[in-house]
């Protein structure tokens, strides 16, 4: 009735796709038109999700290839009934590379980035200041709230009878990373000076690229505008923790989508290209995401964020112990400017 109502389309079929983490989504299919639909949980801050949809639509005028959002007959970008509050896009095809990015994927979605960061690399939200995610790194001390992080959610486990499959893997992991952690501060201190600032994409990873093959055919669910590091983007999406783990030659693999990235972000400073995977790097070390969940608030799916958790600790495992190979072939890629 809403999608009637607020955008004009008569009798439509839905079928109900797979959940995210945060909204319920359908295929909606009027006549010969396909349009996907989100629908937003209640609680969900909809004035930034308008604005999320508002880069995704600044990133499509600049060449980016995106879902074109579907604005309601009243012009809003949110239709809202109630309780209800959805958005309507047109139905991009392609699938997620769930695997890891094969490699003509990972020059696409180099490329993809780096035509997001030229876009939005005058967008009037970067006056608001400095990377929130440097600020912290660099004026408190994460590893020791993190640590009590890792202890409380041990504490927790050792509370129940009979230890599960995933309680054992957890205990493992955690520890793990208990220990990664005393590496936290150096790590650090050796971040390059010098590093970008500036609007990015803000949750670029594979799951929120559609390929056709070698094709990209979307970039999917930006955030709102806000200052955030270029080098964070770039790390995260190189050295996805699928590329880290599951491809021998990660390392090679992560150096060409960066190489693919600087082709169409010419004004990348070399710090970003040298600096990405240790921002990475300190980000997967610092994120608890999953286990935490497991643990204190199941999400939606919360399978898949165990699975995903035990696939970060790998990823951030074997970064922490290749770091100065990766930093060496970056410095490489980066070269004199």
């Amino acid at each position: 009735m809403l999608l009637e109502h607020a955008y004009g389309l008569g009798h439509t079929g839905l079928t109900r796709l797979l959940a995210g983490q945060n909204t319920v989504n359908y295929r909606a299919t009027n006549g010969d038109e396909t349009f996907f639909v989100k629908c937003y949980l209640p609680g969900t801050d909809l004035a930034a999700e308008r604005a999320a949809i508002g880069q995704s639509r600044l990133a499509g005028e600049h060449g980016v290839p995106v879902a074109v959002p579907r604005s309601t007959r009243t012009g809003e970008a949110i239709a809202t009934s109630g309780d209800l509050a959805t958005s309507l896009w047109e139905w991009v095809p392609g699938r997620t590379a769930e695997g890891g990015l094969a490699l003509g994927q990972q020059k696409a979605a180099g490329r993809a980035l780096g035509l997001i960061h030229a876009a939005f690399a005058d967008h009037p939200a970067a006056a608001a200041g400095a990377s929130r995610r440097l600020t912290k790194w660099r004026t408190t001390d994460p590893a020791a709230k993190l640590t009590t992080d890792v202890d409380q959610l041990l504490d927790l486990i050792a509370e129940h009878p009979v230890p599960d499959t995933f309680d054992t893997e957890a205990v493992r992991t955690l520890t793990e990373r208990r220990a990664a952690l005393t590496r936290l501060p150096e790590l650090i201190t050796g971040l390059p000076d010098g590093l970008t600032t500036q609007v990015i994409h803000g949750d670029l990873s594979v799951v929120n690229v559609l390929f056709e093959g070698e094709e990209l055919t979307a970039v999917l669910d930006f955030l709102p505008p806000a200052p955030e590091l270029v080098s964070y983007e770039l790390g995260r999406v190189a050295f996805d923790p699928r590329t880290v783990v599951h491809d021998p030659d990660w390392i090679r693999a992560g150096v060409r989508l960066v190489r693919a990235y600087q082709t169409t972000n010419p004004r990348h400073a070399a710090a970003d290209v040298t600096g990405c995977a240790r921002v990475a790097l300190i980000q997967l070390l610092g994120s608890l995401y999953g286990v935490k969940e497991h643990y204190i608030k199941p999400g939606l799916l919360q399978d898949d964020l165990d699975a995903f958790w035990l696939l970060r600790h790998a990823a951030a495992t074997r970064l922490l112990d290749r770091l100065p190979d990766v930093e060496r072939a970056l410095a490489e890629a980066a070269g004199p400017r």
